[in-house]
């Protein structure tokens, strides 16, 4: 390859590093056509986008890209495949999923939430990333529920006082 292609593929991949928040590395070199199929149609239904990449040019689009996921680096050896996807956790269920069938596929590392996770132990706990706008949600219903909980008894407060004066209303 020349440098001039291989300039264009590596800016090719700070782009999608950059567009993406989420990607996974993966090893499938283990997998026949068919398998690497199967696998690429699973990753379509789910918005997830799999490229295959030198370890090499992959190393430098990282670098250019700003992201902090130099803990990577170590890991790019032998066959690497990445997974660019929106949602943190999706491609920890899709490899989950798929592994149950074909044994062949295994997670290398992640960059989830500005975080890096290194190796096959960290799917179970990938699968399970909240993302941003669940966290977010869920510190909200958190800080509802107790201003809830006031007002209702501020509303039952109201009506037993109303019950209360209707009571001694109609007794005179």
């Amino acid at each position: 390859m020349k440098s001039s292609e291989k300039q264009i593929v590596i800016d090719s991949l700070t782009k999608q590093v950059k567009q993406y928040n989420h990607f996974y590395l993966t090893d499938i070199s283990g997998l026949n056509a068919v398998e690497t199929s199967d696998l690429r149609r699973l990753c379509f239904k789910q918005d997830v986008k799999l490229v295959v990449v030198k370890n090499t040019l992959l190393r430098k689009a990282l670098e250019k890209s700003g992201k902090d996921a130099s803990g990577l680096y170590d890991i790019l050896k032998g066959s690497t495949s990445v997974m660019f996807c929106d949602t943190g956790n999706v491609p920890a269920k899709l490899i989950k999923d798929f592994k149950r069938t074909r044994k062949k596929t295994s997670l290398k590392g992640a960059y989830v939430e500005e975080s890096v996770y290194i190796g096959e132990d960290q799917l179970d706990i990938l699968e399970v990333v909240k993302t941003k706008n669940e966290i977010i949600a869920d510190l909200v219903a958190l800080l509802q529920s107790p201003i809830q909980t006031v007002l209702s008894q501020l509303q039952s407060g109201g009506n037993i006082l109303h019950g209360v004066l209707k009571t001694l209303g109609e007794k005179e």
